[in-house]
C-alpha cells in the first residue's frame, strides 16, 4: 500500500515539474517575440524618422560624407610608433585658425640618415632631387588608416619622398571640411612643397574623393601656369549623379536606402568642386589611372569612362595609362598597394615624366 503511495505522490511530482517547465519554456519564448517586436519597431521608426533628422540637421550629412569624426586612437604626432621610422610630423596653416596636420616620409634609403632629424632637415631633404609624392586621401578616417601607410611605404620605397595630408577636421587637423575647403588646403600644401622641392618632379596622387581634390588642384594649377609634373588618380569616380542631382558627392549618399526622399533639398555648396569628368576635359597632365576591377565604390566602369574623356582631352595615348587590376585578386577600394607590380608601374611613370 505504502509503495503504491510513494509512486503516486512521486507521479505527482513528475507532472508538477513536467507543467512547471512548459511554463517556463512559454514564458521564454513569449520574453524573446516581445523583444524581438520591439527591436523591429525601433528599426522601423529609425528608419521613417533619419531623413527628417538630416533634414533638420544638415550637419550630419556632412559627416556622413566626410566622415572625419572617425579617428583611429593613435598619437598622429608620432609616426614611429606606426613602424614610420623615417617620416616627421608636422603642422602647417593654411589659413587662420585652421592647422594641417602633414607626414613626410623620406627614400627609404634614407631612413638611417633620418633618424632623429629634426622639422629643419626633412623640410631641406625635399630638394635633393627625388620626386616628391603629394598624397590626398579619401573621405574617412586619417593618414594613419593602414592603406594610406601601406602607400607612403611604397612611395618611399621606390627613392621618392611621400607627403600625406590629413584635410581640415580630419585626424588632428583644425577646422571644418567642406568641398571647396579641402581644395584651399591641398592648394597650399602643393605651393609649400613646390617652394621647397627645387625643381624636383612633383607628383599628386588622389584616391577616392581624393581624386576629386586632385583633378580640381591640377586644373588650378595649370590655370596659374604652374602645373604638377604627373598625377596618379586611384580608385577614382564620375559624376554621373551629380549632374542629375547637382551635389558634389551625390553618388556616396545614395549607397543609403531612403536618400531621395531628403536629399534634394538639402542645402547646396556655393563653390562645390568640380567633378572629375569635367576636369579631365582641360587637364594637360600627365596622368596615371589605378583601379580594381573589384571596386564595389567606385565601379571598374567609371574608370573607363574616365579613361575614355582625358584621352580624348590630350590627344595622345603617351600622356595617359589605366592600369587595371583583375577581379580575382580581390583589391577593392582600398588595396591597390597590395600589388607586386605597382612598384614598378609608379617607377615607370615617373620615368616618362622626364623623358
Amino acid at each position: 500500500m505504502r509503495r503504491r503511495v510513494d509512486e503516486a505522490v512521486g507521479l505527482g511530482q513528475a507532472k508538477e515539474k513536467s507543467i512547471k517547465g512548459k511554463a517556463g519554456e512559454v514564458q521564454v519564448w513569449s520574453l524573446w517575440r516581445l523583444w524581438l517586436k520591439w527591436t523591429l519597431l525601433a528599426l522601423c521608426v529609425l528608419y521613417v524618422v533619419t531623413p527628417f533628422l538630416l533634414r533638420l540637421f544638415p550637419g550630419i550629412v556632412q559627416h556622413l560624407v566626410y566622415s572625419h569624426g572617425i579617428l583611429y586612437f593613435v598619437d598622429l604626432s608620432r609616426p614611429a610608433d606606426l613602424g614610420l621610422n623615417h617620416t616627421a610630423n608636422m603642422y602647417l596653416t593654411p589659413e587662420e585658425g585652421v592647422t594641417l596636420g602633414v607626414w613626410h616620409t623620406v627614400p627609404e634609403k634614407k631612413w638611417k640618415e633620418a633618424q632623429g632629424k629634426g622639422l629643419d632637415w626633412y623640410e631641406k631633404s625635399l630638394g635633393d632631387g627625388s620626386p616628391v609624392f603629394i598624397y590626398l586621401h579619401g573621405n574617412t578616417n586619417n593618414r594613419a588608416t593602414p592603406h594610406r601607410i601601406a602607400t607612403a611605404n611604397v612611395i618611399s620605397s621606390l627613392g621618392y619622398h611621400a607627403v600625406v595630408m590629413d584635410y581640415r577636421g580630419f585626424g588632428d587637423s583644425t577646422g571644418e571640411p567642406t568641398g571647396s575647403r579641402l581644395i584651399i588646403d591641398a592648394l597650399y600644401l602643393y605651393h609649400w612643397v613646390r617652394e621647397r622641392s627645387k625643381g624636383s618632379p612633383l607628383v599628386i596622387w588622389g584616391h577616392s574623393i581624393g581624386t576629386v581634390v586632385t583633378t580640381n588642384l591640377a586644373v588650378k594649377l595649370q590655370e596659374q601656369g604652374n602645373p604638377a609634373d604627373g598625377v596618379i588618380l586611384e580608385g577614382a569616380f564620375t559624376h554621373t549623379l551629380q549632374k542629375r542631382y547637382a551635389h558634389p558627392f551625390a553618388w556616396y549618399y545614395w549607397k543609403f536606402p531612403y536618400i531621395q526622399y531628403y536629399f534634394l533639398s538639402l542645402p547646396k555648396e556655393k563653390k562645390a568642386p568640380v567633378p572629375n569628368d569635367e576636369n579631365l576635359k582641360k587637364m594637360r597632365t600627365p596622368l596615371l589611372m589605378l583601379h580594381a576591377e573589384d571596386d564595389q565604390v567606385a565601379p571598374f566602369k567609371m574608370a573607363q569612362e574616365l579613361y575614355s574623356i582625358a584621352r580624348e582631352a590630350l590627344k595622345s595615348d603617351k600622356r595617359i595609362k589605366l592600369v587595371s587590376f583583375e577581379r580575382s585578386l580581390r583589391y577593392g577600394h582600398d588595396e591597390v598597394y597590395r600589388d607586386p607590380a605597382l612598384p614598378g608601374i609608379v617607377r615607370e611613370f615617373v620615368q616618362t615624366l622626364a623623358a
